[in-house]
């Protein structure tokens, strides 16, 4: 079953977004990782299947996974657990749905990369920097940095991610939280690299969310998933353009192709199209956990 929109009479419905769906539960929250897929910041017609299952399981093992490194929002993932009325809907909620602290989130996307891509490179052609941080020369595209650098964002008005200093960062949320920002994501990517390079996967960035529970600082949302993520395979690496990768670049590769003038209303993906992005993110799940989804 491909889930585009949960529905749950008597769930009070807290946000519903690009993917997830967020319902209050019991001075708790349920978040619902549906199948739907967005690009260029349009929510597409047609879901990715088991698109939800991946993004939710594999926060999961990354939760336990760096249990060690900070505390997390991450609860349960046994429907039966829930509060009423959720149980009764388990057909919606098996696999893609995790019951979660509330925290109150810091309004900074954490965000590491250790590899030039995306926007990082647009920036470094022009300016030979990634948010203001000076870079060597003569880098390529896909080139693997120095060392992993950190690369805070906020959203703008149009909701677009915008880049922004580490100064500006700290103008934001105060120095010691910026640093702390700083140390914890670098640390969390740098760890998680390691494992996911040992298992045949570059994680080339990512980026994190972070949240206040308790008087603590917890890791919150979804992590280095194919969504928040850029995942290269190891062996087909070549840096000097763009890569193979497990993510939703084949999405966006077909939404150019087509040139669709990115403007509403988006288009349906044909199915093959949508299948082979669900193959993507399975084996993303399958190479680095060493499971069957």
């Amino acid at each position: 079953m491909t889930l585009l929109q949960t529905e749950i009479p008597g769930g009070e419905l807290v946000a519903r977004g690009k993917v997830r769906d967020v319902y209050r539960a019991g001075g708790r929250l349920l978040i619902v990782a549906t199948d739907r897929i967005s690009a260029f910041d349009y929510i597409l017609p047609t879901g990715i299947p088991r698109k939800g299952e991946v993004l939710t399981q594999l926060s999961i093992f990354w939760f336990d996974f760096l249990r060690e490194v900070i505390p997390t929002h991450f609860l349960t993932a046994d429907v039966g657990a829930y509060p009423a009325p959720f149980p009764e809907y388990r057909a919606q909620l098996e696999r893609r749905s995790m019951l979660v602290v509330e925290a109150e989130m810091v309004q900074i996307e954490c965000v590491a990369r250790g590899y030039l891509s995306g926007s990082g490179w647009k920036e470094y052609q022009q300016h030979g920097t990634v948010c203001g941080i000076r870079l060597p020369s003569g880098l390529k595209e896909s080139d693997r940095l120095p060392e992993p650098i950190f690369t805070p964002a906020t959203k703008a008005q149009t909701g677009h991610d915008e880049n922004i200093s580490f100064e500006r960062t700290t103008a934001l949320v105060g120095s010691e939280l910026a640093a702390k920002l700083r140390d914890l994501t670098l640390a969390i990517y740098s760890k998680a690299a390691d494992y996911a390079c040992s298992r045949g996967i570059i994680i080339a960035d990512t980026k994190f969310e972070f949240g206040h529970s308790g008087g603590r600082l917890i890791l919150g949302d979804e992590v280095l998933t194919p969504d928040s993520s850029r995942f290269w395979p190891r062996e087909s690496y070549r840096p000097g353009g763009p890569q193979f990768s497990y993510d939703k670049q084949y999405v966006r590769d077909y939404l150019e192709s087509i040139r669709w003038n990115k403007q509403p209303p988006a288009p349906a993906l044909p199915a093959e199209v949508a299948e082979k992005t669900s193959e993507k993110y399975v084996e993303a799940y399958r190479v680095l956990t060493g499971r069957a989804l």
